[in-house]
């Protein structure tokens, strides 16, 4: 066991030393477009209604109706969004992952219902911010789905219920992406998800405290 958790650190430890995957310029086969589509297409799109739906919240007035409990929602829906894209794209894609994925998509689709019947019932939620959720719903599905094309082979272990060893560890992926690609998605996060809910969430806090203030129980 010592053995077994000693050598995945390792692999860990030297993740980075691999060959780095490339996605050869021009290249139009199937594997290389749906790759192409995954890592410049699907990922950077959520940037997009990610941004805008906290526009929604801010001109609804959140801090002020839902409140933190549905800026709680939000954060925990990034959460179930974000670990399964910083497994894939830094771990080796195996039953374990494929299978994160499927789990935190089918969570992320539930808690997004749970979100829309909170805010409901607390504030105006408009058509525009009920299309924009459409797309941060499907968007996870989407990746999950484009992955799977890409690693049947591993597919078809989950599908077996058995395999190698390696099957069902979290590992480095034998060829990496760029260094560059990663640091890009990284600030996109940041940018676009993280720093903007982290901002709702501090003036959800605030207006709390100020309405506790102002009517102390």
């Amino acid at each position: 066991m010592r053995i077994a958790r000693r050598s995945t650190l390792t692999r860990w430890q030297r993740w980075r030393s691999g060959p780095t995957l490339r996605i050869p310029p021009g290249a139009d086969d199937v594997e290389n477009a749906n790759r192409r589509f995954l890592l410049y297409g699907v990922l950077p799109l959520w940037f997009v209604p990610a941004v805008a739906d906290w526009v929604m919240h801010r001109r609804s007035d959140i801090e002020h109706t839902s409140g933190v409990r549905e800026s709680a929602v939000h954060a925990l829906m990034m959460t179930e969004a974000g670990i399964p894209v910083v497994a894939g794209l830094t771990a080796r894609v195996n039953p374990l992952v494929l299978s994160l994925m499927g789990g935190a998509a089918l969570a992320h689709g539930a808690t997004a219902l749970w979100d829309v019947s909170l805010a409901t019932d607390k504030r105006e939620v408009r058509p525009v911010e009920q299309h924009i959720h459409s797309f941060l719903e499907v968007l996870p599905l989407t990746a999950a789905a484009f992955t799977t094309c890409l690693h049947r082979d591993q597919v078809r272990e989950v599908t077996k219920g058995a395999g190698r060893t390696d099957d069902w560890k979290l590992l480095p992926k034998q060829r990496p992406l760029s260094a560059r690609y990663l640091a890009a998605i990284g600030a996109g996060v940041g940018l676009c998800v993280v720093l903007p809910y982290a901002e709702e969430m501090i003036r959800c806090v605030r207006a709390r405290r100020d309405r506790d203030t102002d009517h102390p129980r």
